[in-house]
Protein backbone atom coordinates (compact mmCIF):
# COMPACT_ATOMS: atom_id res chain seq x y z
CA UNK A 1 0.00 0.00 0.00
CA UNK A 2 1.38 3.40 -0.98
CA UNK A 3 1.41 5.90 1.85
CA UNK A 4 -0.47 9.02 0.79
CA UNK A 5 -0.29 12.37 2.51
CA UNK A 6 -3.73 11.87 4.06
CA UNK A 7 -2.86 8.39 5.37
CA UNK A 8 0.35 9.70 6.92
CA UNK A 9 -1.47 12.64 8.52
CA UNK A 10 -4.19 10.41 9.96
CA UNK A 11 -1.56 8.08 11.41
CA UNK A 12 0.38 11.02 12.86
CA UNK A 13 -2.74 12.41 14.52
CA UNK A 14 -3.23 9.10 16.34
CA UNK A 15 0.19 9.31 17.97
CA UNK A 16 0.50 10.33 21.63
CA UNK A 17 1.19 14.02 22.20
CA UNK A 18 4.89 13.56 23.03
CA UNK A 19 5.42 11.58 19.80
CA UNK A 20 3.55 14.18 17.74
CA UNK A 21 5.82 16.88 19.20
CA UNK A 22 8.89 14.78 18.40
CA UNK A 23 7.61 14.31 14.84
CA UNK A 24 7.10 18.06 14.43
CA UNK A 25 10.62 18.72 15.67
CA UNK A 26 12.10 16.09 13.40
CA UNK A 27 10.26 17.42 10.33
CA UNK A 28 11.20 20.99 11.18
CA UNK A 29 14.87 19.95 11.30
CA UNK A 30 14.62 18.94 7.63
CA UNK A 31 13.55 22.42 6.49
CA UNK A 32 16.01 25.11 5.45
CA UNK A 33 16.37 27.94 7.94
CA UNK A 34 14.02 30.77 7.15
CA UNK A 35 15.46 34.26 7.14
CA UNK A 36 12.66 36.37 8.59
CA UNK A 37 14.72 39.47 9.21
CA UNK A 38 14.38 42.35 6.82
CA UNK A 39 16.76 45.25 6.58
CA UNK A 40 15.47 48.79 6.19
CA UNK A 41 17.58 48.79 3.02
CA UNK A 42 15.62 45.85 1.61
CA UNK A 43 13.18 47.05 -1.07
CA UNK A 44 10.88 44.15 -0.17
CA UNK A 45 10.35 45.73 3.27
CA UNK A 46 9.18 48.99 1.73
CA UNK A 47 6.91 47.10 -0.66
CA UNK A 48 5.39 45.16 2.24
CA UNK A 49 4.89 48.31 4.31
CA UNK A 50 3.24 50.05 1.36
CA UNK A 51 1.03 47.01 0.75
CA UNK A 52 -0.09 46.92 4.38
CA UNK A 53 -0.72 50.66 4.49
CA UNK A 54 -2.79 50.57 1.30
CA UNK A 55 -4.71 47.32 1.86
CA UNK A 56 -7.84 49.14 3.00
CA UNK A 57 -7.77 47.81 6.54
CA UNK A 58 -8.72 50.10 9.33
CA UNK A 59 -5.66 51.63 10.94
CA UNK A 60 -5.29 51.03 14.68
CA UNK A 61 -3.58 53.71 16.75
CA UNK A 62 -0.43 52.54 18.53
CA UNK A 63 -1.96 53.53 21.89
CA UNK A 64 -4.74 50.95 21.36
CA UNK A 65 -2.26 48.27 20.40
CA UNK A 66 -0.19 48.98 23.53
CA UNK A 67 -3.33 48.96 25.71
CA UNK A 68 -4.14 45.41 24.61
CA UNK A 69 -0.80 44.05 25.92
Amino acid sequence: MQMTFDVICEAALKLPENERLALISRLEDTLPPEDVTMSVDDPRLLEELDRRFNDGSELIPWSEVRAKE
